[in-house]
């Protein structure tokens, strides 16, 4: 099946051909199962609105009373076992991070100078 359609960032329009499977496929995607309406655009999820997701979560949260629940309750870090060197028994620290590709994700200076 082939059909035209205009991207949102662009004025011209593209061709694209997919098969009848695909195209039915990513129609059905837009479907609403059965007694459901669409409500993305009404309230607090207008792309207009005024008022965070955050804010309505504790808005939600003082409703139902769960505000004084939250302020008792004290964060408490979970314990994090750390990794030793296998040779001498040293605490291991991460230095670089990559990500498949081997792009550097996150990368530390070690705390020592390596002299060779």
């Amino acid at each position: 099946m082939t059909f035209r359609y205009t991207p949102s960032k662009s004025r011209q329009s593209k061709t694209r051909s997919v098969s009848g499977h695909q195209f039915v496929g990513g129609f059905a995607q837009h479907v609403l199962p059965s007694r459901l309406q669409k409500i993305r655009y009404y309230g607090w999820m207008s792309p207009n609105s005024g008022i965070s997701p955050e804010e309505v979560r504790w808005l939600l949260a003082i409703a139902l009373g769960w505000a004084f629940t939250l302020m008792l309750a004290s964060p408490v870090p979970p314990r994090r076992k750390k990794s030793l060197c296998k040779e001498c028994g040293g605490e291991l620290r991460a230095v670089l991070v990559t990500d498949s590709l081997g792009h550097a994700l996150y990368s530390r200076p070690p705390p020592y100078r390596d002299t060779g």
